[in-house]
This record gives C-alpha cells, structure tokens and sequence, in this order.
C-alpha cells in the first residue's frame, strides 16, 4: 500500500492531544529510567562487580533489540492508548513486585549476583523498563494520528527534548536517590510516579484514531511480525537503505559508547564526570527545541545526512587535544544534533510509510538499532584495549602520531574516535550520490502531495475526526457504527 492511499486528517484539537500524551511519556520515561540508572548505580556499590553491572545493561539492549519488532506489532494490531496503557500497568506491576521482594528478601541475597534472587529482583525492573519501549513506539505513530503534516519536524522534536529532559534528569537524580533514600525509597518514589502516569492516562490521554485500524482487521499477526515489518520498509523506495543507513550509523556509535566513559576518566574525577555529563545532556533540550521550533527543512533526508555529516566532523576533532573543554564542548553539540538526526528519521517514516505498517517499521528500527551499538563496542573495546593502546603508548607510536593527536593518556581512544568518524563521513558523502536518495526524496515528496479532505467526526474521542482521500477518489471511511473493536488483551 502507498502512503498516499490511506493518509490522515488530524483532530483540530490533534496539538493540545499530542501535548497531553508528550507529558505522560515524560513522566513515565523519566521514571524507567530514573530507575533503570539507580538500580546500576546501587548493584555497583553493593557488590563492586563490573561483570555484574556490564550483564545488566547488556540484557536490557538484547531484550530491546530482541522484543523492538513484536512491540511494533502490537502497535499496529491495537489501538495506541490501550497500548501505552498496558505498557504503563505492566510497569506499575513490576515496580510493586520488585519493591514487594526488596521488603521480603534479607539484603545479602539481593546483592548475591551469582544468585537467582539478584537476577529475579534485576529481572523484574528490566522488565518495567524495556516495556516503557512499547508506549514509545506507540507515541511515533501518535504524532501521525494527532499532528499535521507540515508540522511533524516539530512535533518529533519535542520528542525528541522529552528524551533529553529524561536523560539529563535521571543522569544526576538517580545517583542522590540512591544515595540519600536508597534502593528502597528509590523504589518508592518510582512506583508512585508510574501511578501517576498510569491514572494520568486513563483519565485524561485520548488519542483518536481511524474508524478502520489495523488492530480491527485479521491481517496483523499476533506474534512477531518481522515478515511484514520487512514487507512494509521495502514496499517505499529507498527506505531499506535508511535502515541500513540507520544500523550502520548505530555501529560507529557503539564505538563511542564504548569508550566515552573511559576518554572522560582520563580528563575528570568521577564525581566531576558525572556533572559534565549531567550538564551536556542539556544538548538534547537545546537540540530538541531548536527542531520543535525551526523544522527540518523542505527534505529531512537531506538535513538527516548534512547532520550525519557534521556528527562525523564532531567527532574526528573533539578529542585531538586532551583538553576538557573541548571534550565537553564536543558532547554537548553532539547531544544537541541526536534530537534533530532522530527527528529527522520520524518524520521520514510518518511520511511515506502507511500508518497500518508504522508501528511494525519504527519496531524493527528499534530492533536493529538496538542491536547494532552493543555489536561494535563489544568488538572495539578489546581492540583498543589490546591493540590501540598499547601501541600509542609506546615513544615511537607517540612521536609518529604527536602532530596530529598530541600528547597525553589516551591517544588511542582518540585514535580510534578519528578512524571510526572518517568512515562515518565517506559513508554519508557516499550516501548523496546514491539511486537510493533519489528515490527516498521523491518518495517523500510524492507522499507530501495535497490531498482532499473527508470528514468523520467522533467527538468521544475515540475515533479520528477526519481521513483524507486523494482526489478523485469518494470512498469514504468505514462508519463507526461498523468499526471493530481491538485492545490489548
């Protein structure tokens, strides 16, 4: 199916409704996450097991990449809010389990992380956190239902800075939480923000939606649907190669990710670390809102890859002196232009992808996203560890690179950041040239192409208030006297 052949009208009141679902994800996912961090934080402290730290945040990247695409498919089976509400009552569920063992179980069999007890009690907030992914997805296809058009840019950054206020708040709460409550007031203080979320959404979250979803139709699998997720991104021209694009801009990153942290420890103490993180994930809101207000342009393919390039500019030169400003001042514009690289991406897939197929398509993004980042930080950190390192810390390998990388601890961390980004921007300078933008751009634009507008007012709330038709075409939606019903079961 064309994007064009079954577009959507949004609400007149689509903006105060898209605001109302934009400040229940901030809630939720300031809580999963606050959570999520304090959880790390507190199992490091208590045990000193880096093996035990590194398991858990490799569990919750494998159950994201793992569940992304059957996440995807519920959304696309049922409606959205009873979706995100699932998701947010599955949390719920799982803090109060957690917080319920926490009283019960004595401290020492927690903390045994060669225990069942430690991975059930682990397991448990994994679970609460990784189906926060499920609302999420839900909330991209929301911005279809409930923005227009020409304003989606905006509206994907304004998700786009509700993922940084989370990020930047959780960074530096988590740590005082766990110092100053504890893992059990932590705990608390989690369960009762996800309540709030969750009453929040029952009583005052609407999200209208077509009078024909998907979720009322037989043609959404129950399972996992990676078939049609695969079906749906080859159907628009050019789009797998933006997943492809996507993944391996994921695998450069998870070089970054494996070795920000120790780049860092080398020019700050851990305290001051974790301020200059705290402070730069500011970027994001800076990032985000400057897409809320400005837009991505007339083509978002063509800003995502002039952002992709200045990522790989950024990232070649913010490490070619051991100087802690240029360190910090190079995360922080790389945190500010995520929001928009992420905007961009969206309002591509909101565009030319049908919104019966969405759901599935932004699932198995997250999917291979997911997995695409722990792949090359597994494989980078040995490499730089073992091989890199070892060889720019000898005097010949200092001198022979001194001209350009400096002197100083860790030449090689910065060695591989250049090498890693310089593959990054031949690849998107290669990416212009291609059959692949061409089509994508035209794509896009085809699906942009006005369209007439039908009626279909619901004012409960419950169904859209309008579909659109090209013109010519006077078939009208299915009543909603005739709509089928669909929840999450």
């Amino acid at each position: 199916m064309d994007a064009a052949q079954s577009p959507i009208h949004p609400p007149p009141n689509g903006q105060r409704l898209f605001l109302r679902v934009l400040v229940n994800t901030l809630i939720a996912n300031v809580t999963t996450s606050y959570l999520w961090f304090a959880l790390t934080f507190w199992v490091y402290l208590e045990t000193r097991s880096v093996a035990a730290t590194a398991i858990i945040g490799g569990s919750y990247m494998l159950f994201v990449a793992v569940l992304g695409t059957w996440f995807g498919t519920l959304v696309d089976r049922y409606r959205k809010r009873p979706v995100m509400l699932a998701s947010s009552t599955i949390t719920l569920a799982a803090y109060a389990l957690a917080g319920m063992l926490f009283l019960v179980l004595p401290a020492h069999e927690l903390l045994n992380w060669r225990g069942p007890w430690f991975w059930v009690f682990s397991g448990i907030i994994l679970l609460g956190g990784v189906v926060e992914n499920l609302r999420n997805i839900a909330l991209s296809t929301a911005v279809t239902l409930l923005v227009e058009p020409e304003r989606r840019d905006r509206a994907n950054g304004m998700v786009g800075t509700v993922q940084g206020v989370a990020f930047m708040v959780t960074s530096v709460l988590s740590g005082l939480s766990v110092g100053f409550l504890g893992m059990s007031g932590t705990l608390m203080v989690a369960l009762g923000m996800t309540a709030l979320a969750t009453v929040h959404l029952l009583l005052w979250v609407r999200i209208p939606e077509p009078s024909h979803p998907a979720g009322a139709t037989s043609d959404v699998p129950r399972g996992i649907d990676f078939r049609g997720a695969w079906r749906a991104v080859r159907a628009v021209p050019g789009l797998t190669a933006l997943l492809f694009f996507a993944t391996f801009n994921n695998l450069v990153g998870g070089v970054f990710m494996a070795l920000m942290d120790p780049y860092g420890l080398t020019l700050f103490d851990v305290k001051t670390w974790g301020l200059v993180l705290g402070v730069t994930s500011l970027g994001f809101v800076v990032g985000g809102g400057a897409v809320a207000r400005l837009g991505l342009g007339r083509s978002p393919l063509r800003t995502l890859l002039l952002i992709n390039i200045a990522l790989a500019i950024l990232g070649a030169t913010f490490t070619l002196r051991e100087w802690w400003w240029l360190y910090a001042a190079g995360i922080f514009v790389y945190m500010a232009l995520i929001p928009a690289a992420e905007a961009a991406e969206q309002t591509i897939i909101q565009r030319v992808v049908p919104l019966s197929t969405q759901g599935r398509v932004f699932g198995l993004g997250a999917s291979v996203e997911a997995a695409a980042a722990p792949v090359s930080a597994f494989v980078i950190g040995p490499v730089a560890e073992f091989v890199v390192l070892p060889a720019l810390n000898t005097r010949e390998g200092a001198d022979r690179y001194a001209w350009l990388l400096g002197r100083g601890e860790a030449r090689g961390i910065a060695l591989v950041f250049l090498i890693a980004s310089s593959i990054l921007l031949v690849v998107v300078l290669l990416a212009f040239t291609t059959r692949s933008y061409r089509r994508l751009g035209a794509a896009y634009a085809a699906a942009g192409a006005p369209k007439k507008p039908v009626p279909d007012a619901d004012e409960s709330g419950e169904a859209i208030t309008g579909t659109t038709v090209p013109e010519g075409d006077e078939t009208r939606a299915t009543p909603p006297a005739e709509r089928g019903g669909g929840s999450v079961p």
